[in-house]
C-alpha cells in the first residue's frame, strides 16, 4: 500500500513540475532572414562557392581533355610515353581534387569562412534569446524551423519577433 502510495505521489510531483516549466519556439529562419547583416553574408558565401566551384570544374575540365588526348595518342605512344601521361594525368586529378577538398572539405576555406561570417550573428542571436529566456522564466525555448518533434506549436509560444525587436531589427 505505502509503495502504490508512494508511486501515484511521485507521478502526480512530477505531473506538477512539468506543468510549471515555460516553454517558448523561435523560428531561427525567419529570424536570419530579416537580419540583413546575415543575408549579406549568406551572398558572399554564395558568390566565393560559385567562383572556386568554377575554379574546381576548370582544373577538372583540364584533367577530361588531358585523358581524351590521350586517349587518341594511345596507339603511337610507346610504353614509357603512356606510363608518363598516365603519371601526368593522375596527378592533374589528385591536384583537382586536393584543391576542392580545400576548399570545400570539411576543414575547407568555405567552412572557415562560413564561420567567420556567420557565428558573430549567429552568436548574437543567440545572446538575445538568452536575455528573452531569463526575463521572461522560459525554461525551454525550441527552434520550430530544424526538425521539432512538435506536431502542433500555438503561435503564442513564438518569440521569434521578441528576437529580432531584441537586436533591433523590428518590423
Amino acid at each position: 500500500m505505502k509503495k502504490i502510495f508512494l508511486t501515484l505521489c511521485l507521478i502526480a510531483g512530477l505531473g506538477f513540475a512539468a506543468q510549471a516549466q515555460k516553454f517558448a519556439t523561435v523560428d531561427m529562419g525567419y529570424i536570419m532572414k530579416n537580419i540583413p547583416a546575415y543575408e549579406s553574408a549568406n551572398e558572399q558565401l554564395n558568390q566565393v562557392s560559385k567562383k572556386w566551384q568554377a575554379e574546381v570544374d576548370a582544373k577538372m575540365k583540364e584533367v577530361q581533355q588531358l585523358y581524351k588526348n590521350y586517349q587518341t595518342e594511345l596507339v603511337f605512344m610507346s610504353d614509357e610515353m603512356k606510363v608518363k601521361r598516365e603519371e601526368e594525368i593522375v596527378a592533374k586529378e589528385k591536384a583537382a581534387q586536393e584543391l576542392k577538398r580545400s576548399y570545400f572539405g570539411p576543414e575547407g576555406e568555405l567552412f572557415k569562412k562560413r564561420e567567420s561570417l556567420m557565428k558573430p550573428i549567429q552568436d548574437e542571436v543567440y545572446n538575445a534569446i538568452q536575455e528573452l529566456s531569463n526575463t521572461k522564466g522560459l525554461d525551454l525555448i525550441f527552434d520550430k524551423s530544424s526538425a521539432m518533434s512538435a506536431i502542433f506549436v500555438s503561435q503564442k509560444l513564438d518569440i521569434s519577433d521578441e528576437v529580432l525587436k531584441k537586436l533591433g531589427y523590428s518590423k
